[in-house]
C-alpha cells in the first residue's frame, strides 16, 4: 500500500479510524511517567494526539501527505504539539536509545521488510523502555469475509503472527503477547469484531 493508496483514503472531511485513541495505546499508556514517543505509520494522528495530551513528547511520521495535514489540524484543535513527518517506515532516520516509547498500532509493512522495519525501531527504544503493540492477526481474514468494514490488508502475508513478531524484537521482555478477539468501533475503516495481536513488551537492558 503506497502513499498514493492513503492519500486518497484519507482525502475526506471525516477521520478514517475516527478521532478517539486505540483503547489498547490508551490502556498501556495510562499513569504512566511520559517521555519521548514515537508513533509508526500514524495516519491522521488520533493516537499520537492523545499522547501529546498526556504530556509526552511526540514524534510521528507517514507516508502520507493529507494524513499529516489532518493530524497537526487535530493537534492544533486540541492545544498541543506533535512533530510530524513524513517518510516511508524504512527510510526514517532513527537514532539508536533515543525514545521512551514507541507505538505501532495497525503499523503492517510488506512480509519481505517487516522484519528489517522491526528491528530498526527497536534499536530506537531505550533499555527499559516499553513497546505497545496492536495489529490484525493472520486469523482476521476469516472476518474480513464476512465483514467488509473490519478493516485490515487484504494481502494475507501482511496480517501478523504472533510468534514472528516476537522473533522480530529481540531482547524484550513480553509482558503482554496475545491474539484476542475484539469488537472494533475506530472510525468507519474498524468496525466490528476482528482477531489482533497485542504485545507489551519492555526493552531489556
Amino acid at each position: 500500500m503506497t502513499k498514493y493508496f492513503w492519500d486518497e483514503r484519507y482525502n475526506q472531511e471525516e477521520f478514517v479510524y475516527g478521532i478517539q485513541p486505540n483503547e489498547y495505546l490508551k490502556e498501556k499508556l495510562s499513569g504512566r511517567d511520559t517521555g519521548k514517543i514515537l508513533f509508526v505509520a500514524e495516519g491522521e494522528g488520533r493516537n499520537a494526539v492523545y499522547a501529546a495530551k498526556l504530556g509526552w513528547e511526540v514524534i510521528a511520521f507517514d507516508q502520507s501527505e493529507i494524513g499529516k495535514r489532518k493530524a497537526l489540524q487535530w493537534a492544533e484543535k486540541n492545544d498541543v504539539s506533535i512533530d510530524y513527518r513524513i517518510s516511508d517506515a524504512e527510510f526514517f532516520p532513527l537514532e539508536e536509545t533515543s525514545f521512551d516509547a514507541i507505538a505501532m498500532i495497525y503499523s503492517h509493512f510488506p512480509n519481505e521488510k517487516r522484519k528489517e522495519i522491526h528491528r530498526r525501531i527497536s534499536k530506537a527504544l531505550k533499555p527499559g523502555g516499553i513497546l505497545i503493540l496492536e495489529g490484525f492477526s493472520k486469523e482476521h481474514s476469516r472476518n474480513q469475509k464476512d465483514n467488509p468494514t473490519a478493516g485490515g490488508p487484504r494481502n494475507p502475508e501482511m496480517l501478523w503472527d504472533l510468534e514472528e513478531l516476537k522473533s522480530d524484537f529481540e531482547g524484550f521482555d513480553f509482558l503482554e503477547a496475545k491474539i484476542e478477539n475484539v469488537n472494533l468501533n475506530e472510525g468507519n475503516s474498524h468496525k466490528g469484531k476482528a482477531s489482533v495481536v497485542r504485545i507489551f513488551a519492555v526493552k531489556s537492558d
